[in-house]
């Protein structure tokens, strides 16, 4: 069984509960959807994590900001953590994440952050329409922070959710298992009150991390994407 994880976005409580249910699983490695960076203050303790255990990651678009010193256009906010991050991240995890390839197959599955149309950006809503043309039977990718298993046919999709940072009004943290032959959604709660000091220790107000406690967006947006 393979662990599947996706969002992380600096989230360090998030992530080691995450891991530690996964090693309880029994799973015999994890693979990562990319954006372990943005947003949560312990962006080096979270490459660290994935780095030690040679988990396998594609790029997310938080990644890419971050490694390329770019901009996110759609939010402020996500700007000002990323700035944050630029200021505190090694050059070794900046170049771990600057090195992440864009898409994959890992495991007999297809996987990028996003899409397979733009597989930074893309924000997914399977379908029939959107898999049949694509080669191969099993996807995986992540962006949207909304768990998602959907099928088709011989076709199946699975989005696992976000370990940082969950938008569909579950604060728990999310991830999926991969059997080679489905997926397998899960939530776990964990220590929220501990990322969030580590928020107001690095200087941010409230508004950037009190979405924890409601499982949604900064600003209070649920998905349902």
């Amino acid at each position: 069984m393979i662990g599947i994880i996706s969002d992380v976005h600096g989230n360090y409580s998030a992530l080691r509960t995450v891991l530690a249910r996964l090693d309880g699983l029994g799973v015999s490695r994890i693979i990562c959807l990319g954006d372990t960076a943005g947003y949560y203050s312990q962006v080096n303790e979270c490459c660290e994590a994935l780095r030690e255990r040679n988990v396998f990651s594609v790029m997310g678009n938080h990644d890419w900001y971050l490694a390329r010193n770019e901009r996110c256009p759609r939010s402020n906010s996500a700007n000002a953590c990323l700035d944050y991050q630029h200021g505190v991240i090694t050059a070794q995890n900046l170049a771990w994440l600057g090195s992440l390839a864009e898409r994959s197959i890992q495991a007999g599955v297809s996987i990028v952050h996003g899409g397979w149309n733009d597989p930074l950006e893309e924000y997914l809503r399977p379908s029939s329409e959107y898999f049949t043309p694509l080669p191969g039977r099993f996807f995986a990718s992540g962006h949207t922070h909304v768990q998602c298993l959907w099928k088709d046919g011989n076709k199946a999709y699975c989005n696992p959710g976000s370990v940082g940072q969950p938008r569909d009004g579950d604060a728990r943290a999310g991830f999926a298992t991969w059997n080679g032959e489905s997926f397998d959604l899960h939530r776990v709660e964990y220590d929220i009150g501990e990322t969030q000091q580590a928020m107001k220790k690095a200087g941010f107000t409230r508004y950037f991390y009190e979405n924890l406690d409601q499982g949604t967006q900064i600003g209070g947006r649920i998905s349902t994407l």
